[in-house]
């Protein structure tokens, strides 16, 4: 969880960072002196996302964290079951080997090697895969928090959008500019609006 708010505030902290650009970019002007800036079209305000609450009611976040969650579940199964069958092998052959010539027990021998390295690089392969699957999470993660926040910015609402979470780079918040409610709900309704209705059981 810890490694998740971290990427997530990096995430945010880069949204922040394109939109105060953006904001700017469009308003700026090169011939208008700095005094003829109305003040209502300067930043309207500084608000705040409490990571930690975003990261644990976030509901893409949640089914993403159950899927990847069952998945290392089924490889740690799957890899429980083979060191197993793998080990049975093992305790038999060192049964019969008083019984086997000498040939027969090194190709014996060769074979649970083998089996022992195509485990070992299975679990490399899919330990690979699923970081991949990981990354590839975060990103769409980013994306879709980036996106919502954009579109939500499309008036200017907000100048900043920061990331707070405990120990992080803001020691203080002041809860009036705390955004993260109004933020998850929004973000809850356009992820359940994508979402394929469950059928009712029979």
């Amino acid at each position: 969880m810890k490694n998740a708010s971290l990427i997530l505030n990096v995430i945010l902290t880069i949204a922040v960072a394109v939109l105060y650009y953006l904001h700017f970019k469009d308003h700026q002007s090169e011939t208008a002196p700095a005094t003829a800036i109305p003040a209502e079209a300067k930043g309207k305000a500084i608000v705040y996302v409490n990571v930690d609450s975003l990261l644990t009611k976030y509901d893409y976040f949640k089914d993403t964290q159950k899927v990847l969650e069952s998945k290392r579940f089924q490889l740690e199964n799957e890899l429980t079951t083979k060191g197993r069958n793998l080990q049975n092998k093992v305790a038999f052959f060192q049964q019969r080997a008083a019984t086997m010539t000498q040939e027969q027990g090194r190709a014996t021998e060769a074979s649970l090697q083998k089996e022992q390295q195509d485990i070992l690089a299975y679990r490399e392969r899919a330990a690979q895969n699923l970081a991949l699957e990981e990354q590839e999470k975060n990103k769409e993660l980013y994306d879709r928090i980036f996106d919502y926040l954009k579109k939500q910015n499309a008036q200017n609402k907000y100048e900043f959008v920061l990331g707070f979470t405990k120990g992080g780079g803001i020691l203080f918040a002041d809860t009036d500019n705390d955004q993260t409610s109004k933020i998850l709900e929004g973000l809850n309704k356009e992820y359940q609006s994508t979402q394929t209705p469950k059928q009712p059981k029979k």
